[in-house]
């Protein structure tokens, strides 16, 4: 039977659910503590005295369908007599209908695994809590990944005999019992019950629960050592022995259906992770058909059956594998943990292996090693993995992941050594805004680099240019012996100290790019500074000297261009000169810090998003007024006041850098977009 039920349930049908929830909560390591504080501490209760009012469980991680309901109140001084005419409502809350004092409040806190309080919860609701305080615990054969199963045996208080309680997957509990709660009677278990039960199991797993078999045995003895088959010698035994001897001919009481609802947001941020060229994989101990439900759910996979059809990671994974399309569309999208061992045992070069794991997305009912040998293949065919990982059993893995991320809430503290990094709330969401915070910073990094190679490109070309050039520019007289640089030292100190310090800096904090996560993972082997990069450096660089020594040579008499000169000497045209093509350079600077923000992306996208980018800018024109127009600083600097038409001259040469980017991030666009096209 199921504890999932609906309508009014009779005596027989109590007494089965009664069997279910009162093992749930026996073979059980959770708790459920009282929280509420009062002044008088004499007017505090036990909560195996009274419990009233919000017994529900709020968690993320696992709720009992039909069991666990907030604002459920209920009075516990009642056992299964006082609890007949229960109605367990199809929305999902089961409420008691007794007369309940609703003097008291109390909080509860859960402490330990969700599922295990969820259990809890679901008996107190029954009001079994009085039964499950008339066992006390004596030994546990604890749950482990191979054994998907635990056991408890108990002594009950009320005769002092012996009992094991049970609980675990489905198929496995059911191999060890030989008979079955029917009503309130106990009768042998057939091949009918058998096949009637996984069935039940199929259908609660296809519907995206999680499913746990309950069991119990009295052993008829106060003492273990009367147990036959139990060995507890000077030893201790031979703890196999031990579990073989108690876990065996138990009476099998029912089914538990429990929803594990994932967070809101995890299906929007793995649909990010695939956007961006993440891959995700599903490895859980669950059941296959939940397991799938769930990975469809949370779009793991397109559908039950196919899988990520459209990721571009999946596309890759495949390639890598050289996995043949005959091959994959053969290939089963949800594999367990039997059908992996299948493959391990005729497969010697581990070939049909890695063609499973680069064609399939969920793996279910996986021990530990299994875990360890998909992260093992994903490496082996280039790939970055990272793996997350709570219990203990996930260290191995976790530590063999090229990014290993452990719980931080419910991780132990052996997956916490073995991690990388540890995910402070649980969430995957985290992991997915902790690619999108690091992609973004790498950009700023590159944004940076872009921005300072660029600015000093063009101070390096400035100044050669105008040394190697200095006889067609006008900036040396025919005759002349020696060298004349373009700038001076001061002036190349000063544009120094306006670029590297405030607007640089400023790129540090640049909001992402839009197509950030929409972008395929860089290899590991990919330069920071890479072709392109250099390509867009030399360019900028090229054009921001062009502008200065152009803007130079129009107010030097003798040059190529015009000559805008306001006539003198040689030496006051040179300081007017260097005072334009200074100027012309800083603001060329300026234009370049907002052309930086992105390799390909128009200024004009998010022109104003980074307010610290504007102030700095704004910063640095103020400075370079202050060079320019106060007196005392003009002879260091080597700088005159500039009249309103120069510094129309100014802007306008400046802007060039801005027309020049703007036309080679066109460019770069289209030939992009050409790429993507013919790549379909």
């Amino acid at each position: 039977m199921d504890v999932v039920a609906s309508g009014r349930i009779d005596d027989a049908q109590f007494a089965e659910i009664e069997a279910v929830l009162l093992a749930g909560m026996l073979a059980n390591d959770g708790e459920l503590n009282d929280k509420q504080s009062v002044q008088d501490d004499e007017q505090q209760q036990s909560v195996n005295n009274k419990v009233n009012g919000n017994v529900a469980i709020q968690s993320d991680k696992a709720r009992v369908k039909d069991s666990v309901a907030e604002n459920a109140g209920h009075n516990e001084q009642n056992d299964k007599g006082d609890s007949k005419g229960s109605s367990y409502g199809d929305n999902g809350q089961a409420n008691q209908n007794r007369q309940n004092d609703q003097t008291d409040q109390n909080r509860w806190e859960a402490v330990g695994d969700p599922t295990e309080v969820s259990l809890i919860v679901a008996g107190r609701k029954a009001g079994l809590q009085r039964r499950a305080a008339d066992f006390h615990r004596e030994m546990e054969f604890p749950f482990t990944s191979e054994r998907k199963m635990m056991s408890v045996v108990a002594t009950d208080t009320r005769d002092g005999n012996l009992s094991v309680f049970a609980k675990g997957a489905p198929d496995v509990l059911l191999s060890h019992c030989t008979r079955i709660v029917d009503g309130s009677e106990v009768r042998a278990l057939i091949k009918q019950d058998r096949e009637r039960i996984l069935s039940d199991v199929e259908r609660l797993s296809s519907q995206a629960f999680r499913t746990l078999g309950q069991a119990y045995r009295p052993l008829g003895t106060d003492s273990l050592s009367n147990i036959d088959g139990f060995d507890d010698g000077p030893d201790d035994g031979d703890l196999e022995a031990q579990q073989d001897a108690v876990e065996s001919d138990l009476i099998w009481a029912g089914t538990v259906g429990i929803i594990d609802p994932p967070r809101t947001e995890v299906r929007g941020s793995i649909a990010q992770a695939h956007r961006a060229g993440i891959r995700t994989i599903m490895i859980t101990g669950d059941h296959p058909l939940t397991a799938a439900r769930i990975a469809e759910d949370l779009g793991v996979v397109d559908s039950v059956g196919s899988t990520q059809s459209s990721d571009t990671a999946m596309a890759e994974s495949v390639q890598k594998a050289g996995v043949s399309d005959s091959s994959m569309s053969n290939m089963p999208k949800t594999l367990s943990g039997p059908q992996l061992d299948e493959l391990f045992a005729r497969d010697d070069d581990d070939k049909a292996f890695d063609e499973a794991v680069a064609t399939t997305s969920v793996f279910a009912r996986v021990a530990p090693e299994h875990k360890l040998k998909i992260v093992k293949s994903l490496q082996r065919h280039d790939n970055i993995v990272a793996m997350t990982g709570d219990g203990v059993n996930d260290a191995p893995a976790v530590k063999a992941a090229d990014i290993g991320v452990a719980m931080g809430i419910t991780g132990t503290e052996v997956t916490k050594e073995s991690a990388k990094m540890i995910l402070a709330d649980d969430n995957f969401s985290t992991i997915v805004d902790a690619v999108r915070e690091g992609r973004g910073i790498f950009d700023n990094i590159r944004k940076f680099l872009r921005y300072l190679l660029s600015s000093n490109m063009g101070e390096v070309f400035t100044v050669f240019g105008g040394v190697v050039l200095a006889g067609f520019l006008g900036i040396t007289q025919p005759g002349s012996t020696g060298v004349t640089v373009p700038l001076l030292a001061t002036q190349l100190l000063w544009i120094n100290l306006l670029t590297d310090a405030a607007p640089a800096l400023a790129m540090g904090v640049d909001p992402s790019e839009e197509d950030v996560m929409g972008r395929r993972p860089r290899k590991p082997t990919d330069r920071v500074i890479d072709g392109a990069m250099w390509m867009d450096i030399i360019v900028i660089g090229i054009t921001m000297a062009l502008v200065t020594l152009i803007g130079m040579d129009m107010h030097l008499a003798g040059g190529l261009f015009t000559d805008r000169s306001l006539g003198g000497g040689h030496t006051s045209q040179m300081t007017q000169a260097r005072t334009m093509g200074f100027t012309i350079l800083v603001f060329a600077q300026m234009v370049n810090a907002l052309c930086s923000r992105s390799h390909t992306q128009s200024v004009f996208k998010g022109l104003f998003s980074n307010k610290w980018l504007w102030g700095a800018i704004g910063l640095s024109i103020v400075l370079q007024l202050v060079v320019v127009y106060v007196p005392f600083l003009n002879v260091p600097f080597g700088t005159v006041p500039l009249t309103p038409m120069e510094w129309l001259e100014c802007i306008g040469l400046s802007l060039a850098v801005l027309v020049v980017s703007e036309v080679y991030k066109f460019i770069l666009r289209f030939l992009d977009a050409r790429k993507a096209k013919s790549a379909k």
